[in-house]
């Protein structure tokens, strides 16, 4: 028994030494199984937050306002594009100050605000050297969890086609207000003039009552040009695209507008080739050929000639003009002549009649079409407006 205990011991350490190593082997394996799926989680986090982060770059990129994050030093750690595009930044400018970057103190008073107050809202700025440009900027003060300042970020929203705008807005309404009150203070004096016994004189309430129909026709004719810009403007303006004989429709043109050219001593001069065939809405295009042609008789030379012409251009479209032979246009004055109610001489203007928006619907016109207009001209040398035109393809029809 004795001789067995030794062996016994030996058997009992040898066991426990396997076990041991056995646990050990284990606890290796263990280990190395949760090194791998710690790793394998970091590895899914970081592939989570380089996803988000790009997503969020995405975001950030594709945004159509201004955006610029500072740190809680004030310095930049984020620009999107069109922050750059807006106050075209040459570089990067992360660790830049604010001024630095932008160079404008407003906006490092609106940051200064923001960290204080916690938020600012509908502060404007008025860009330098920028034609006009306006950026609206909100900016808000980022906090830590224990309400520390970690940063700021400023959004810029660009303002300047708003404010654009808004200016035409206020333009138009101010026009449209002195045109309708213009002849309706006319007709109002006339009346009350007739009131006050004038109408007793059948040869002065004759006259009077034909002043007052041509000031009340003219007021009819604004109400039906603004109605018909508007409606331009709007794009709700069906065009019944067909076949158009250039030449006849001007021919056309030419002889509603026979006798107001005779008045004037101007001769009218058909030039368009035979055969030139425009895709184009009839009734729109007799306006624009009417309103033209009736402008260079008012305003050509007296006893001149109005020349209507066209060719055929590369590109599928035809190119028609109208010229006369008038002072011409002031070259100031060229860029604006298609402006609503924009008169190069206004004393004359209202001399010869007309709602000033002739040439205005004249461009929406063709630019519904597809086409261009534009004018050429030098003082004393007379004036030619030029418009395009597709030419008929394979497929017209109603649009």
């Amino acid at each position: 028994m004795a001789s067995l205990l030794p062996w016994l011991g030996a058997l009992l350490g040898a066991g426990a030494a396997w076990w041991f190593w056995r646990r050990s082997v284990a606890g290796q394996r263990a280990l190395q199984a949760s090194r791998r799926e710690l790793s394998e989680i970091q590895h899914s986090r970081t592939l989570q937050l380089a996803e988000q982060e790009t997503k969020q770059q995405a975001v950030f990129n594709s945004m159509v306002e201004g955006l610029l994050i500072l740190d809680e030093d004030g310095r930049v750690q984020f620009a999107n594009p069109t922050l750059g595009q807006l106050f075209h930044l040459p570089r990067d400018v992360r660790g830049l100050t604010l001024i630095e970057a932008l160079r404008l103190h407003e906006l490092q008073e609106v940051a200064r605000r923001a960290m204080t107050e916690g938020r600012v809202t509908g502060f404007e700025l008025h860009l330098p050297g920028e034609n006009g440009r306006v950026v609206q900027v909100n900016a808000a003060s980022v906090r830590d969890p224990e309400k520390a300042h970690a940063g700021t970020i400023l959004v810029f929203h660009d303002l300047t086609r708003i404010k654009q705008l808004e200016s035409v807005r206020k333009e138009f309404v101010a026009n449209v207000s002195h045109e309708l009150r213009t002849p309706l203070s006319l007709i109002k004096g006339y009346v009350e003039t007739l009131l006050d016994g004038a109408k007793n004189d059948p040869a002065v309430a004759t006259r009077f009552l034909q002043t007052i129909e041509k000031h009340a026709d003219r007021l009819s004719f604004l109400i039906e040009d603004l109605l018909t810009i508007s409606q331009l403007e709007s794009g709700s303006v069906a065009l019944n695209l067909q076949p158009v004989d250039l030449r006849e429709q001007v021919q056309q043109v030419a002889g509603e507008l026979e006798s107001r050219a005779a008045e004037r001593g101007v001769r009218l001069e058909n030039e368009v080739p035979e055969g030139l065939q425009v895709s184009a809405d009839a009734d729109r295009l007799q306006q624009v050929l009417f309103n033209l042609a009736d402008n260079a008789i008012k305003y050509g030379r007296q006893g001149g000639q109005v020349r209507l012409g066209g060719r055929r251009l590369e590109g599928g479209l035809i190119e028609g003009w109208v010229a006369d032979d008038g002072p011409g246009i002031p070259v100031e004055a060229i860029d604006r002549v298609f402006e609503r109610f924009y008169r190069v001489d206004r004393a004359r203007s209202r001399e010869q009649g007309g709602t000033g928006l002739g040439l205005s619907i004249v461009k929406h016109i063709i630019q519904s079409h597809g086409g261009e207009v534009r004018t050429d001209s030098a003082p004393g040398k007379g004036a030619t407006f030029f418009y395009t035109l597709p030419a008929v393809s394979a497929k017209i029809g109603p649009l």
